[in-house]
C-alpha cells in the first residue's frame, strides 16, 4: 500500500482531526487549524521505534523550539500500523510523550492522514505557511541517525526563512528514515 497522492511544496495541506497522546501539550484531539501558529506549522510524521527518529529526537525537540519561537506550530503524527508494530500503540506513544516531548503527538490509527499527505518515511517534515500551503517538505538534516555527521539544517533554515518573510530557498529534500509501516 502506498500513498495515492503527494502533498508537495505549493499545495495546500489536508486538514485532520486526530487524538493526541501527549497530555502535556495540546488538547485531547487536534486539528490542523489547532496546530497552526501565527506563521504556520510543522507537521512531522514520526513513530516510536525507528532508529532515524530516535537518533534525531534531540534535534526534533530543538526544531520544535525554533518553530515555536518563530510563531510556528509543531505537531507529530504517528501513522504506523499499531497492530503489527506494538511499539507504536497508543500506550507506547503516551509513554514516549511523557519523557519530555514538548509538542502534541497525534495518532493516525486509520492511516488516512499519512495517505492524504503522501507521507513516506519517519521522520518526514512538512512546513506550512499560515494559509496551510506547504513551503518545505523533506528531512530535518542530512544525518538523522548521527547528529555529529550532519552538515545541513534544511528544516530549521526553512523555518527561519518562512518566519522572516523570505522565500524558502530549499523547498524539497528526500527524507531519510524508515518507511511508514502500512497496514496490509
Amino acid at each position: 500500500m502506498h500513498p495515492q497522492q503527494m502533498v508537495e511544496p505549493g499545495t495546500k495541506a489536508p486538514d485532520f482531526e486526530l487524538p493526541n497522546a501527549n497530555g502535556n501539550a495540546g488538547g485531547a484531539s487536534l486539528s490542523l487549524q489547532d496546530a497552526l501558529g501565527e506563521n504556520g506549522a510543522v507537521v512531522l510524521f514520526t513513530c516510536n521505534h525507528c532508529p532515524y527518529v530516535v537518533g534525531s529526537e534531540p534535534r526534533i525537540e530543538s526544531a520544535a523550539g525554533v518553530a515555536r519561537k518563530n510563531g510556528i506550530g509543531f505537531v507529530g503524527i504517528n501513522s504506523n500500523d499499531p497492530v503489527k508494530y506494538e511499539s507504536d500503540s497508543w500506550d507506547n506513544m503516551a509513554k514516549r510523550a511523557n519523557k519530555g516531548m514538548t509538542y502534541p503527538y497525534l495518532h493516525d490509527s486509520s492511516q488516512e492522514v499519512a495517505l492524504a499527505y503522501g507521507a513516506e518515511r519517519t521522520p518526514e517534515f512538512y512546513l506550512l505557511n499560515s494559509d496551510s500551503i506547504v513551503v518545505y517538505r523533506g528531512r530535518l538534516d542530512d544525518s538523522p541517525r548521527d547528529p555529529s555527521h550532519a552538515t545541513t539544517s534544511e528544516l530549521e533554515d526553512a523555518i527561519e526563512e518562512l518566519a522572516t518573510g523570505v522565500t524558502v530557498t530549499v523547498t524539497r529534500t528526500e527524507s531519510i528514515g524508515c518507511s511508514v509501516k502500512w497496514k496490509e
